[in-house]
């Protein structure tokens, strides 16, 4: 019986001219035998302007939904995740060769490893790609390093959300992304690392697109008010879940 990882991208009208490329990036992916990868598309709103650029592949499911962000369309197309783990796939970023492949065998290898990241190039509008330094070394990351590393260095997380891939039943158990208008992933990301050791692999996993559309790229993005609540709501949210004492794996007694 095959076994499946779900890619699962949320998308809006402006950015699903970039599921084309999105898709080539995860055909040109190799599993390990036996596996194969379901991809769920779910539009954050109910357009007839992302259809036409979903594409025709019997391993792409396209859904729609009113819209509440994409951490809202994320954990609504978790409802039809039939897979094991789930991985992220913005639709405007890329998987680079290898990744689904490695985020499997890290999963597999060590069940006490609840979510897995990678290292991420920026993907420039002139096709160049740049890094940025500060990666963690390779292999296991404990609980809470990334939600302190975070906290002391200006909410700047040393591994990127966008690369997350995590088992289903934990994500599921963490209710999905947070109900946030951005940042949803770090609130995700810091919440996993609270309560699950983590993985980080320096192959690049993922081409980070940097284009004048991106919701990051928006004023209200970086408005102080708003910021400095949502990453308030996201370090009491990430803190809580350590002092509960909640921990993936579950172990009895």
């Amino acid at each position: 019986m095959s076994r499946r990882i779900i890619v699962i991208t949320a998308v809006h009208a402006p950015s699903a001219h970039f599921l084309p490329a999105a898709h080539q990036s995860l055909v040109e992916q190799e599993l390990p035998e036996g596996w194969d990868w379901h991809w769920l598309i779910q539009e954050d709103g109910q357009s007839d302007r992302v259809a036409p650029h979903v594409p025709d592949d019997e391993r792409v499911s396209f859904r729609q939904g009113r819209s509440g962000g994409p951490g809202v369309a994320r954990t609504m197309a978790l409802a039809h995740a039939d897979g094991e783990y789930v991985k992220i796939l913005d639709a405007d970023d890329q998987l680079a060769p290898g990744a689904l492949a490695r985020d499997v065998a890290a999963l597999e290898a060590d069940p006490s490893i609840g979510w897995t990241t990678s290292r991420v190039l920026d993907l420039l509008p002139d096709g160049t790609t740049a890094g940025f330094p500060g990666d963690p070394e390779p292999g296991p990351i404990e609980r809470r390093a990334v939600l302190d590393h975070w906290a002391s260095h200006d909410y700047r997380a040393q591994v990127h959300p966008a690369t997350l891939c995590v088992r289903r039943e934990l994500l599921l158990a963490l209710g999905g992304w947070m109900a946030l208008p951005a940042s949803e992933d770090t609130g995700l990301l810091l919440a996993l690392n609270s309560v699950a050791r983590g993985w980080f692999s320096s192959d690049v996993g993922l081409l980070y697109r940097k284009w004048e559309g991106q919701m990051t790229g928006h004023a209200s993005h970086v408005d102080k008010a708003e910021r400095d609540a949502r990453m308030a709501v996201v370090e009491a949210r990430a803190r809580a879940l350590d002092q509960f004492r909640w921990r993936y794996p579950v172990t009895s007694g």
